[in-house]
């Protein structure tokens, strides 16, 4: 389980490509390689990824297929950073909310609107997605606990969401150098979900015995 509270970026040093599988080498400081072990669980830009080896500061994970389709880390070259997050442990703060680093989606940069000492970006999802979607409501941006500002629906049917971002959050995390037609992991927050899935599901079974 990851908060959403990134603890800071790190650059992936190499990339070693074989067939719909890749491993990233990641450089992580040391304050962020505290009693990591082989197996552990890190969060790159929202995605769940296991160690799979360590030699000083640089730590090996695996891409799957799967990983590769669903979510940016496909995309990353040699040089670039993600946002890194440890596996939350017993008794630690929950500053954020409770996610599971599993990417539902991708969604793009559409728009960023500039203002004093805080930035509100905007990404389109898929349709699909839409009901999903709350004004204060919680999501994951590239493994980033935010709450939804806005939500407003398009023309071709898509949805569309902002998020406030304050100088803290611009300061720690990869979200500074996003650009519009950048493509960010989406992960839903789990709660909302279930809820309106069970509400789908309860009103679908009344609608038949009616």
């Amino acid at each position: 389980m990851f908060t959403g509270i990134v603890q800071g970026v790190a650059s992936v040093v190499a990339v070693h490509e074989l067939d719909d599988f890749r491993v990233h080498v990641v450089k992580m400081p040391p304050p962020m390689r505290d009693g990591l072990e082989i197996g552990a669980s890190v969060a790159h830009n929202g995605v769940c990824l296991t160690v799979t080896a360590i030699e000083g500061d640089n730590v090996s994970f695996d891409l799957m297929r799967e990983t590769l389709r669903l979510t940016n880390l496909g995309a990353i070259e040699p040089g670039q950073c993600v946002n890194i997050e440890r596996a939350a442990r017993f008794g630690d703060e929950i500053g954020g909310h409770s996610m599971s680093g599993h990417i539902i989606s991708m969604a793009e940069v559409v728009a960023i609107e500039e203002a004093p000492n805080n930035r509100r970006l905007w990404f389109l999802l898929p349709e699909r997605l839409g009901r999903f979607v709350f004004e204060k409501g919680y999501i994951g941006v590239d493994g980033i606990s935010l709450t939804i500002g806005d939500v407003r629906y398009t023309e071709s049917g898509g949805v569309e969401f902002s998020v406030n971002l304050i100088p803290e959050t611009l300061s720690r995390t990869i979200l500074r150098e996003r650009a519009p037609g950048d493509q960010v992991n989406i992960e839903i927050d789990p709660q909302t979900q279930v809820i309106v899935e069970t509400v789908e599901r309860v009103l679908s079974q009344k609608g038949q015995f009616q």
